[in-house]
């Protein structure tokens, strides 16, 4: 059926994992300190008329827009050649998650690799002030990710291209997206009251980058060894009501 190919247990874990690489894709020191002044941008109002309340809403509702359907057709692709990924499940995995763990070593300072270390992002253009220039600055911002973004991305489109079906690899990508792009449009509708909780995160940006990197490490370990089956096999001995989700 339809549902029982889209979710069930085994993509529990995935998703759970998706989910927590974009919000700390959304942390990372990359994408953090630039929220503000993309919010301003694309609405056309300033920081300072932000804090006393005017919103941005509608134009980080457009851009989260524009990011995920960068984000769905990654995941589309990256699923499309599944067949050929499970036809060499074992070599891709090990890949995978070794390169995966380079990353993680990465940021948790193990390793330091120089292209991670710089930014690299796409102009949008004069677009700003409008939802159709959000939209478009949204495309942008995925296209032209900055390395902060990259390896958890790609780490996630590992784990989309192993599944083998186009609907759980978007599925997957979705996650990951809503991830990110939630947290975006919390400081949009509450920018004057998250504004002081924003500047903290930013003072621990060093220690979320660790964070982001024990999660990359642990993920591609998982990769490597083959936990994620494993893991999901455990959730159906102990919960087996998950057995009828989908």
């Amino acid at each position: 059926m339809f549902g029982i190919d889209l979710f069930d247990a085994a993509l529990i874990p995935a998703m759970t994992v998706a989910a927590l690489a974009g919000v700390l894709s959304f942390l990372s020191p990359c994408v953090l300190p630039i929220v503000p002044p993309y919010l301003a941008y694309m609405s056309g109002i300033s920081v300072g008329e932000m804090k006393q309340g005017r919103s941005p809403l509608l134009a980080a509702l457009f851009f989260v827009l524009g990011l995920s359907t960068v984000f769905l057709l990654l995941g589309a692709a990256a699923s499309a050649f599944g067949a050929f990924f499970l036809g060499n499940a074992d070599l891709f995995s090990t890949a995978a998650g070794i390169v995966v763990m380079v990353f993680g070593a990465h940021f948790l300072g193990v390793i330091r690799i120089p292209l991670l270390d710089r930014e690299m992002r796409m102009d949008a253009g004069q677009q700003g002030g409008s939802a159709f220039g959000a939209y478009v600055l949204g495309l942008a911002f995925a296209f032209g990710w900055t390395p902060c973004i990259g390896p958890q991305l790609g780490a996630i489109l590992s784990l989309a291209a192993q599944e083998g079906s186009v609907g759980r690899g978007m599925a997957l990508l979705a996650v990951y997206a809503a991830g990110l792009g939630l947290p975006f449009l919390l400081v949009a509708a509450f920018f004057a009251r998250l504004s002081p909780l924003v500047t903290f995160l930013k003072r621990h940006a060093q220690r979320i980058e660790r964070i982001m990197g024990l999660l990359l490490w642990t993920i591609g370990l998982l990769m490597l060894t083959g936990g994620f089956s494993a893991f999901s096999f455990w959730l159906l001995d102990t919960f087996p009501s998950l057995a009828e989700l989908g």
